[in-house]
């Protein structure tokens, strides 16, 4: 774990009281930012269909893409077509993107990827208001865009926010950058409209009263092979051989306690930065198998192609399982009608 991420979870004074004044200035240009946009010096622009924002206030992985990943299939299951929005973080687009299923990571990053292989058509952008235009000029009949992420990209008009949080390392410290994890004051969840709580006790989080709590968990479904989708094993499958497990992802440990929830034991457990450019030279030797994040995978099935090596990779989907139904509740926010 990198120093400063040891310092927002496991705080030092020392460095708290150093850190003390960059927190200051950051929490300083944060809240001017959103006060112009409250105020309306800055404008923000609405778009010609409801957007929902899937956003943290912490930096780190919370589980926002699986959530984003189940409520794009459920609301295709109840009839209803979406679509995503996506500051594509990694990607070298200069321009609205639309994402395609023959896309490179390297151009519309590894999250983007990943929610287009669900079905639903997904733009990236910097400029989110642009993208999600595009989406709608290149899609007319969306019903709904969620936006992967931009909690803080206030230009952009929303109907609705919803705010995950780790419920096992909540926030942390409880201080902004970069004395903290915190993107905005915790007190910030009090203005949303709900909170998925991500595995842990939504009860030791000091949540206010007035959004609606979700509960998700993050369901692990059977091991897929990399070059070979079709092939699944279970985890007892693995028993016995020599594992390694590898995560470029916002919170590696996650992944790798899900692992160790099913009963595998890896030998080794790489941990890299989120939306780690993934190299050949990265895998492990002396393995029989390595285990991959479906995040990481898009970018491995691109830079892999030693037939050996690609045998030995095998990619862990998880699911998201919400409690109550999420999906219907924003589709009875928004007015929204649906088939179920």
């Amino acid at each position: 774990m990198h120093w400063i991420e040891r310092q927002w979870y496991r705080p030092r004074w020392w460095l708290t009281a150093l850190l003390a004044p960059l927190e200051g200035l950051f929490a300083l240009l944060a809240a001017a930012r959103r006060f112009a946009y409250r105020r309306g010096w800055l404008r923000a622009e609405r778009l010609d269909a409801p957007v929902v924002v899937v956003g943290n206030i912490n930096v780190g992985g919370v589980g926002k893409t699986p959530l984003t990943l189940a409520l794009l299939r459920d609301l295709q299951q109840g009839g209803v077509k979406a679509g995503v929005i996506s500051r594509g973080y990694g990607g070298s687009h200069r321009q609205p993107t639309l994402v395609r299923p023959d896309s490179s990571p390297e151009e519309v990053g590894d999250e983007p990827l990943l929610l287009a292989a669900g079905g639903a058509p997904v733009v990236v952008g910097r400029d989110r208001v642009a993208a999600g235009r595009h989406l709608l000029a290149l899609n007319p009949d969306v019903q709904l865009l969620l936006t992967d992420d931009g909690l803080q990209h206030y230009r952009l008009s929303r109907d609705l926010e919803i705010v995950v949080l780790d419920g096992a390392r909540g926030g942390g410290n409880g201080r902004l950058l970069p004395a903290g994890p915190l993107r905005e004051p915790w007190s910030r969840l009090g203005s949303v409209d709900a909170v998925v709580v991500n595995g842990g006790d939504a009860a030791g989080l000091a949540l206010p009263a007035g959004p609606r709590r979700f509960a998700m968990r993050l369901r692990p479904a059977p091991l897929q092979r990399l070059d070979a989708p079709d092939e699944t094993r279970a985890a007892a499958d693995f028993s016995g051989l020599r594992l390694a497990a590898m995560a470029g992802i916002g919170h590696p440990q996650r992944f790798f306690d899900t692992l160790a929830g099913l009963g595998l034991r890896p030998e080794l457990c790489l941990a890299w930065p989120d939306h780690h450019q993934f190299e050949a030279a990265d895998l492990p030797a002396g393995m029989d198998a390595v285990i991959v994040t479906s995040k990481d995978a898009v970018k491995l099935r691109r830079v892999i192609h030693d037939a050996a090596q690609r045998a030995r990779l095998w990619v862990l989907p998880v699911q998201a399982e919400l409690e109550p139904d999420l999906s219907a509740w924003i589709l009875d926010r928004l007015k929204i009608k649906h088939g179920r």
